[in-house]
């Protein structure tokens, strides 16, 4: 079958252009003597963690507990649920997890949520190990005060059940930088930040096993490494996104599109294509490196993007793309942002150059909880 036979929308993946995508970026992590640990949100596929773990990866993030319970089952054991987790059901979910031999971790960066854990843990007889979470500049979750920092290592050692594995963050207010040298020098902060409290765990004689830090952007432009920091988490490199290739100036790296049909020409200028935010998002890049124009570009007119989306159609508007097309032609478009599109689909087809290779199950679609 060719991917013309597909039925649309559909999610398509270049195989060859995602295997070049996970061999550079082990082959980074390898030039830099740290660990890779993709973070599998992006694809929320096995089948293509387990590729990764091939290449040489030492176990995968992912951000919710239900995507860990969908990779374990296709038997990945080494996880980092990159995200503070909340709540008796999660963490006896978790429990389940490490009963079952997983060796998994979560984050944390306040302490109720060791103590909470501790007790859910310690009623089920196991010890699970957090990562405390570094703020390094997105403004999003994880430490800031170097006091907090220190309460929540004095709460972790309080915890039998609870074991401390260090320290992971995330700079992904590079994706907003205005050009490369920001990028360097916010993906420079970020470490320093995330070494600093390292150092300050030592202190507390408390080493980290890991320091973990990602961020696309920051290693697809092959920025520096510095010391002290163990592993690195990117998770959109494997796929990548429209606005992922403007921050490297190279599109040719996307090896995700979504296929769709032309269903209406209603102007002379106005072209209609049969996905909507339901299979694209209505999300956009509007500001830094990531910036991107439209929502989502065409990857045969690569001058062409989609203006609009209503929840089933895309509208262009482009007299030229308008005239070359016909109604009931195909086309594919590469997404500003992949994670949250490929979140949209039951599966995606590999491809071996036109030919439909394989249809794998994104088995971690839905698994928000």
């Amino acid at each position: 079958m060719y991917y013309t036979d597909l039925d649309t929308p559909s999610l398509l993946i270049d195989e060859q252009k995602l295997r070049k995508n996970l061999a550079d970026m082990q082959a980074y992590a390898d030039e830099h003597h740290v660990n890779l640990r993709p973070h599998t949100k992006t694809h929320k596929m096995p089948a293509i963690a387990q590729m990764q773990m091939e290449q040489g990866a030492c176990g995968i993030a992912v951000a919710k507990v239900g995507e860990a319970e969908e990779m374990a089952k296709a038997g990945l054991r080494d996880i980092l649920i990159a995200n503070e987790i909340v709540g008796v059901l999660k963490w006896k979910r978790i429990a389940a997890l490490a009963k079952a031999g997983c060796q998994i971790s979560f984050g944390v960066d306040a302490p109720c949520q060791v103590t909470g854990a501790e007790a859910v843990f310690a009623e089920a007889g196991v010890t699970v190990s957090v990562q405390i979470e570094i703020e390094v500049g997105e403004e999003r979750s994880g430490i800031i005060d170097d006091k907090d920092f220190l309460a929540l290592l004095a709460t972790i050692r309080s915890c039998p059940h609870i074991r401390f594995k260090g320290l992971f963050s995330h700079d992904g207010n590079t994706y907003r930088a205005k050009d490369l040298d920001e990028c360097k020098a916010l993906a420079a902060s970020a470490q320093k930040r995330t070494v600093y409290f390292a150092d300050l765990a030592h202190e507390q004689g408390m080493d980290c096993e890991v320091v973990s830090y990602g961020a696309t952007p920051t290693f697809m432009n092959h920025i520096d490494i510095l010391p002290g920091i163990t592993e690195l988490r990117p998770g959109t490199y494997v796929l990548m996104d429209a606005a992922q290739g403007n921050a490297i100036q190279d599109w040719s790296r996307c090896a995700a599109t979504v296929l769709a049909t032309v269903i209406s020409k209603p102007t002379a200028v106005r072209t209609i294509l049969d996905v909507g935010a339901k299979g694209l998002t209505k999300e956009t890049r509007t500001e830094g490196i990531c910036s991107t124009k439209g929502m989502g570009i065409l990857y045969e007119y690569p001058e062409v993007s989609i203006d609009a989306l209503f929840d089933e159609h895309a509208i262009i508007l482009n007299r030229d793309f308008h005239d070359r097309v016909e109604i009931g032609d195909k086309v594919r478009i590469i997404p500003v942002h992949i994670c949250p599109v490929c979140n949209l689909y039951d599966e995606a087809a590999l491809l071996d150059g036109e030919e439909v290779k394989a249809i794998l199950p994104i088995s971690c679609r839905g698994k928000i909880q």
